[in-house]
């Protein structure tokens, strides 16, 4: 990977991305309400977001077959986790908290659902902005930062973290 990053804009084809992004962002999608946006959360943030567990602990959630289209072209040998986040709208652009996904090498992949102002922030310092249909690659086990949106409903995007 090019500054162990790399970005792959329009991932899908136009058709797997409108039923994804449409089914995303439906009634029928289930978003669970997060207090803590990551372990570096302190009482006084006021900040939270929407996430959905797609595939942890071996489980797969009810709207998994959704993102067959992106899982067929990670070449992956295994997965970790994949986890869809909601970011609601602020009035203001939040950078949170530098986090790592997992404390030990593996591979991880953003998928961004919809454009907007918000935008993930690499160790090294690498802004990459939240264009719909794009997705990010990336050592998940190194430091990164994510944002809310001030310019959308909300800024959506799903974490695959995978060998």
């Amino acid at each position: 990977m090019k500054d162990e990053y790399n970005i792959i804009d329009n991932f899908l084809s136009d058709k797997d991305f409108i039923e994804l992004k449409k089914f995303l962002t439906s009634p029928d999608m289930a978003w669970y309400y997060n207090e803590k946006i990551n372990s570096h959360h302190q009482e006084k943030d006021l900040t939270c977001y929407f996430t959905h567990n797609f595939f942890s602990n071996c489980n797969q959630s009810f709207c998994f077959k959704y993102l067959l289209p992106i899982l067929n072209k990670l070449n992956l040998k295994s997965l970790i986790r994949v986890k869809g986040n909601l970011y609601p709208k602020t009035n203001k652009l939040e950078t949170h908290k530098p986090h790592i996904d997992y404390p030990f090498i593996h591979k991880a992949a953003i998928f961004y659902v919809n454009t907007n102002d918000g935008f993930t922030i690499l160790e090294n310092g690498t802004k990459i902005k939240s264009i719909e249909n794009r997705t990010l690659f990336f050592n998940a086990n190194k430091s990164h930062k994510s944002t809310n949106t001030t310019n959308q409903k909300a800024r959506i995007n799903i974490n695959f973290n995978y060998f």
